[in-house]
C-alpha cells in the first residue's frame, strides 16, 4: 500500500478545482434535470429468458434524524415497524399477501436480535408471516432486498418486504469480560456462601464499560481513521471534500424544498410530535467547514465532521414482487432489479472502496458500459471516500495494478451523481440506507428521463455491493 499512496499521488487528478468544476457543473445540470421529465432513452431491457422479472411496487422511509433527537427514547422495532406500517398505508397491500419479511441492522438491540420479526409483528403482521434479519454492515438492507430477489426469482415467494433499521441513539454497552463472567457464575452459585466469595473477588477495575466503537475488529481501526487514510492515498484534499460535502447538503436541501424526496413518511413518535422530513440537512459555507479541526487523525488529517455522513436513526421498507403478481395485484411497478454482486477486499488499506471493484463488474455482468447508466446513487460515507472511488474508479495504473483489469472503467459524470444529496446529508442509519439508494435511482430515473440506474455502496470489513436498476415502462 506505500507504493500505491506514493504512486497514487503522482498519477491521480488532486486539484481542488475538479471538484469545484464538478460542484457547479453538478447544480447547473441538476436543476436542469429537476425543472421536467423527458422522455426515457430508448434502450433494450435486460430482462432473460427463463429468468422471472422482479420489482419494486414501492420503497419509503421514515425521516432520517440525527441521533440523541426525537426517537432517542424509542427502539430499532418501534422505527422498523412505522417504515412497516408506512409502507402498508402507501401501498395498501394486504398483510396477508406478503409471503416473507427480510430486515438489515448493524447494531443489534439483543432484546429484539430478530428485529425482522418483531417489527413485523408490531405491524400487525400475521405471526404466520415468516421473518429474518441480516447483517452486512453498511449493506445490510442491500443484503435484505437480493435475499428477496432471491426468494422470489426461485419462486418460493411472490411478495417479500425488504427493509433495514439503525437506532445509533442507543447502542448496546456492555460490562466487562471480566464482570460479565463473575455474574453469569454468580448467577449460577447455589449457596450464601458461594455468593459472597465470589462477590468478593469483583476488583473495581471490573466495572468499566466496554463502549462501542465504529471501528474494525480485525483491525482496530475506526472508519473515519481509514477514510483519512484513503483520501491521502488518492490524493483527495481537505478542500475538495468539503466542496463535495457542500454539494451533498446543497442538492438535498433542493431536492427536500422541491418535494423530490418522495420516499420519505411522516412518524408520529409517541408522546412527541410528527417527524415529517430529514434533519440532517444543513448546508453550511466553506469558510464554516474550514474552521473545523480533523476528527480523526490530528492534527494532519483531512476528515472532518462537516465532510463525513452523521450518526442517524432510522427505518425503511420496500415491496418487491414478481412481476406477474404485481400486475395481477393491479399495481404499476416503480423498476426492475436486475443484476447485482457483492464484493470484499482487504479490510484495511482498502476498507471503503467497494464501489469500485463493484461497479465493473456489475456492469459486465449486466452487458452494459458507464454511458448507458443515465442515474448513479453512492453511498456517500465520508467525502474523501466518494472522492477517493472516483479516482481509483479513473485510474487505468489502479486497475492494472489491483482490481487485476487492462484498464479503468472509468468515473461517473457527476452531473448523473448523487442529484438529491446522499449520506452525507440525508444521514445514514447503518441498515437502512440501501433502500434509501434503490428507491432514489427509480425516483430519479422516472424524474429525469432515464433508463439504467447504478447503485453502489461501501461496508466496514472491506466489502461492497452494486445493483442495477431498470425504470418500469411507463
Amino acid at each position: 500500500m506505500t507504493s500505491m499512496l506514493a504512486h497514487a499521488v503522482r498519477n491521480l487528478p488532486a486539484s481542488s478545482a475538479w471538484a469545484a468544476r464538478g460542484f457547479a457543473r453538478s447544480l447547473s445540470c441538476s436543476s436542469q434535470l429537476q425543472a421536467a421529465a423527458v422522455q426515457p432513452k430508448s434502450k433494450k431491457t435486460l430482462a432473460k429468458s427463463g429468468v422471472k422479472n422482479i420489482v419494486v411496487v414501492e420503497g419509503v422511509r421514515i425521516p432520517f434524524l440525527q441521533s440523541g433527537t426525537t426517537y432517542a427514547d424509542l427502539m430499532p422495532h418501534d422505527l422498523a415497524r412505522a417504515a412497516l406500517q408506512g409502507l402498508l398505508n402507501r401501498t395498501s397491500v394486504p398483510r396477508d399477501v406478503v409471503d416473507y419479511i427480510v430486515y438489515g441492522t448493524v447494531i443489534q438491540e439483543v432484546k429484539t436480535s430478530n428485529v425482522a420479526r418483531e417489527a413485523a409483528l408490531g405491524a400487525g403482521f400475521s405471526d404466520k408471516t415468516p421473518a429474518h434479519t441480516v447483517t452486512m454492515a453498511c449493506i445490510s438492507s442491500n443484503q435484505a432486498m437480493t435475499t428477496g430477489v432471491g426468494m422470489i426469482a426461485a419462486g418460493q415467494c411472490d411478495v417479500v418486504v425488504a427493509g433495514g433499521v439503525e437506532l445509533m441513539s442507543d447502542v448496546p454497552i456492555r460490562h466487562s469480560r471480566k464482570m460479565r463472567k463473575t455474574m453469569l457464575t454468580l448467577n449460577r452459585a447455589k449457596t450464601l456462601g458461594q455468593k459472597l466469595s465470589l462477590l468478593s473477588k469483583i476488583r473495581p477495575d471490573y466495572f468499566a464499560p466496554e463502549l462501542p466503537a465504529v471501528a474494525e475488529f480485525s483491525t482496530s481501526e475506526t472508519m473515519g481513521h481509514s477514510a483519512d487514510r484513503l483520501a491521502a492515498a488518492f490524493a483527495v484534499s481537505r478542500l475538495e471534500q468539503d466542496e463535495y460535502a457542500l454539494r451533498s447538503h446543497t442538492l438535498a436541501k433542493k431536492a427536500q424544498d422541491g418535494g423530490l424526496l418522495v420516499d420519505v413518511v411522516p412518524f408520529k413518535v409517541p408522546g412527541k410530535e410528527t417527524v415529517t422530513k430529514d434533519n440532517g440537512i444543513r448546508p453550511s459555507s466553506m469558510e464554516q467547514m474550514g474552521k473545523l479541526k480533523p476528527a480523526f487523525i490530528k492534527p494532519h488529517g483531512t476528515v472532518t465532521a462537516a465532510n463525513s455522513s452523521f450518526l442517524t436513526d432510522g427505518a425503511s421498507a420496500m415491496l418487491l414482487m414478481s412481476e406477474e403478481k404485481a400486475l395481477a395485484m393491479g399495481y404499476k411497478p416503480k423498476a426492475y432489479l436486475r443484476d447485482f454482486v457483492y464484493v470484499s477486499q482487504d479490510p484495511k488499506d482498502q476498507l471503503l472502496l467497494g464501489p469500485t471493484y463493484a461497479t465493473p463488474k456489475v456492469l459486465e455482468k449486466a452487458g452494459l458500459t458507464m454511458a448507458d447508466i443515465d442515474v448513479f446513487e453512492f453511498h456517500e460515507a465520508f467525502a474523501g471516500q466518494i472522492l477517493a472511488n472516483l479516482k481509483a474508479m479513473d485510474s487505468d495504473w489502479f486497475a492494472q495494478n489491483y482490481m487485476g483489469r487492462k484498464s479503468k472503467v472509468g468515473a461517473p459524470p457527476l452531473e448523473k451523481f448523487n442529484n438529491w444529496g446522499g449520506s452525507l446529508s440525508l444521514g445514514h442509519p447503518f441498515g437502512a440506507t440501501g433502500c434509501r439508494l434503490v428507491i432514489t435511482a427509480a425516483h430519479r430515473l422516472k424524474k429525469e428521463g432515464g433508463q439504467y440506474g447504478l447503485v453502489a455502496a461501501c461496508a466496514a470489513g472491506g466489502q461492497g455491493h452494486a445493483m442495477i436498476v431498470e425504470l418500469y415502462p411507463q
